[in-house]
């Protein structure tokens, strides 16, 4: 879902995000205010991995590249991000977890993100893992992503 790049978001970026209003796109049926956009305002911490996913997935589809670089662990963080502004992200399927509670140290979840580009429709499925560190969790890596 990312493409590492030199460059950071621009200020359509920041309005974007700072605009978006209805139901949040990780499809918990809550408020984007109340949901994911807390995490995103650092008002908050996602208290587990597929919380963290789900907040993550809701960056992609409100272009907030720097709390995807927040919540990057930084072994494997870029210095920077390029977010497509082009890439509708419909849709999120958490397919399964492992761990990632909020007394474990890491976690797993599988998903399935359903997207337009192009006129085409795609499904990004990954295997995402997450470390918690200091009571923070964190995107690692991902163990196979198609």
């Amino acid at each position: 879902m990312t493409r590492p790049a030199s460059t950071t978001p621009g200020p359509d970026a920041h309005r974007r995000r700072s605009t978006f209003e209805g139901n949040c796109p990780c499809l918990s049926g809550e408020q984007y205010s109340d949901c994911c956009g807390r995490f995103h305002r650092g008002e908050a911490e996602a208290p587990t991995a597929e919380q963290l996913m789900r907040s993550r997935y809701s960056a992609f589809v409100v272009l907030d590249a720097a709390y995807l670089l927040r919540t990057w662990h930084p072994d494997t963080r870029p210095a920077g991000l390029e977010l497509d502004p082009e890439m509708r992200w419909r849709r999120l399927d958490i397919v399964s977890t492992s761990r990632g509670g909020p007394l474990d140290s890491e976690g797993t979840v599988e998903f399935k993100a359903h997207f337009r580009h192009d006129g085409e429709r795609g499904i990004h499925h990954e295997t995402s893992r997450f470390l918690r560190v200091d009571r923070r969790w964190y995107y690692l890596d991902a163990l196979w992503a198609a």
